[in-house]
């Protein structure tokens, strides 16, 4: 025997079941759109003070020392001044590559498609090439390309290195990779990562 078909009587369940249809019906708002000019002028600064400072560490090492003592503060300076900018700025700041001295510098495999685009063509104009995009997680990056210059990067990542002075960096970095460059090349790229929230109501770019 078929049961007879009967209505609900209860108001607020019959509301409550619309409500969820509803609810269950409606889309995600679409975010809005990633303010890149905002990433990149805050970003673009940290970037600028980072390697204007690295570059007057290395300056002075090279002309107290040379090239052996050069890589000595290299390998101590830049990774204290990243974290000095990281605290300073709230970012997360560091310096990676492909072919690194440091292993912990590996491209993070979710970037390695914007990497590969920096390495194709390091330049933008005059200026170092860039990427800005936002996260599934959230975040925001800011990957600055890093070309190699002829002087002095060459003396210590080129492709003809002194035998002494390669000694000295295989005892500071064993299994080094990052040498064999030519000026222009991508030698590495420097990523400030931003926290989720950083830039308002943010959407990719």
């Amino acid at each position: 025997m078929i049961e007879a078909y009967r209505p609900i009587r209860d108001p607020f369940a019959l509301a409550g079941a619309l409500a969820l249809a509803a609810c269950a019906q409606e889309s995600e708002p679409e975010p809005a759109p990633l303010d890149t000019a905002a990433v990149a002028e805050r970003s673009g600064a940290i970037a600028r003070g980072f390697t204007a400072d690295l570059k007057t560490q290395l300056k002075s090492a090279l002309e107290a020392g040379g090239p052996k003592q050069a890589v000595s503060v290299c390998q101590q300076v830049a990774p204290a001044l990243a974290d000095a900018a990281s605290e300073d700025s709230g970012a997360e700041v560091r310096r990676i590559a492909a072919r690194n001295r440091n292993p912990a510098g590996t491209v993070p495999p979710e970037m390695r498609a914007q990497y590969d685009e920096l390495a194709a063509e390091p330049m933008a104009g005059d200026a170092p090439a860039r990427r800005i995009w936002r996260a599934e997680d959230g975040r925001v990056h800011f990957l600055s390309a890093i070309p190699m210059a002829e002087k002095p990067c060459s003396t210590c990542h080129g492709r003809d290195i002194d035998p002494d002075l390669q000694a000295h960096i295989e005892s500071l970095y064993p299994g080094d990779t990052a040498t064999g460059f030519a000026p222009g090349d991508l030698r590495g790229a420097l990523l400030i990562s931003w926290p989720e929230g950083s830039f308002g109501g943010e959407g990719g770019a």
